[in-house]
């Protein structure tokens, strides 16, 4: 589904209690809200509790000022005032690549990936308040300077919130498939997507995508290949017997079986800096595929 242009983006209203509009305010393009109301639109996200309790409420307040951006919010709780502005070099004290995490849930890999790469700023973007605070958890364990987390609606942080071109890598793994059908319009990655992560990469910056979905795995790979301002690193790439569409095809796991083998190819082979999450291992375990993509920004 696509997105409204930001020169038609209506104006949000608050609503007063005898249900008269209040004032009108301008939302963040991209938003659910530049659709004239905040769940007018599918969103690509479940919020399934925001409760802290034990030691995540305890690594919250323990930990939150130290690793938490405090954006101002607009229409929810997950909203970026569009005015807004992030300064990675104020935030992290130093200039150094930032490599941005979509739905970054326990903050396994990005955990990992900043205890490895410390010459790199990393940015954990999730709605899943428990989710960040378990990263909180794991950030704090390990001393680390190098994260931050704020929890934010994606497209809102890519339309404004970061400043265009400020982005070395982008990564999206594992996002919700939707993969019934009639919800699949409720996928992150979709062709309205491909323009925010443009946004903000750097020319020759990487957008990095994985998921264990076949369905899915086709529509990342026909999004980034349709998009004028991406390049598949991997064109051409493991196609037929060695591509991982024809193992699922064959295997049936979580598509029709088919003797069809894949013809476009285009995989990535497995990023060394994705570990192998809790997550992940589940779709091992339930014989599920895994695709790899990455796109570089033109």
């Amino acid at each position: 589904m696509s997105e409204s242009p930001a020169s038609t983006t209506p104006e949000s209203s608050d609503t007063g209690t005898d249900g008269s509009t209040e004032f009108p305010r301008p939302v963040t393009p991209g938003s659910q809200a530049a659709h004239g109301t905040y769940r007018v639109q599918p969103v690509s996200f479940v919020r399934r509790g925001t409760r802290l309790q034990g030691r995540r409420q305890k690594a919250w307040e323990d930990h939150s000022e130290d690793y938490v951006i405090d954006v101002p919010r607009q229409v929810s709780d997950t909203s970026v005032h569009p005015d807004y502005l992030f300064d990675a070099e104020a935030v992290y004290g130093r200039t150094a690549p930032l490599v941005v995490e979509i739905g970054s849930g326990l903050g396994e890999a990005i955990v990992n990936a900043a205890e490895a790469n410390p010459e790199k700023n990393f940015l954990a973007v999730e709605v899943y308040k428990p989710g960040l605070a378990q990263t909180l958890l794991k950030v704090a364990s390990r001393e680390l300077t190098n994260v931050r987390v704020v929890q934010a609606n994606a497209p809102e942080v890519l339309s404004t919130m970061l400043p265009a071109g400020s982005v070395s890598e982008v990564w999206v793994f594992f996002p919700d498939p939707w993969h019934k059908t009639k919800h699949n319009k409720r996928r992150m990655v979709k062709d309205a997507f491909a323009p925010l992560v443009s946004r903000v990469l750097a020319e020759g910056g990487l957008w990095r995508l994985a998921t264990d979905w076949s369905g899915y795995a086709e529509q990342m790979r026909a999004v980034g290949t349709d998009s004028d301002v991406f390049a598949n690193v991997h064109d051409g790439e493991r196609t037929g017997s060695e591509s991982p569409l024809t193992e699922a095809r064959t295997s049936g796991a979580d598509c029709e079986v088919s003797d069809e083998p894949d013809a476009i190819g285009g995989w990535a082979p497995r990023f060394d800096g994705r570990i192998l999450t809790s997550f992940e291992n589940k779709a091992h375990k339930a014989g599920r595929t895994i695709f790899d993509l990455t796109f570089r920004r033109l």
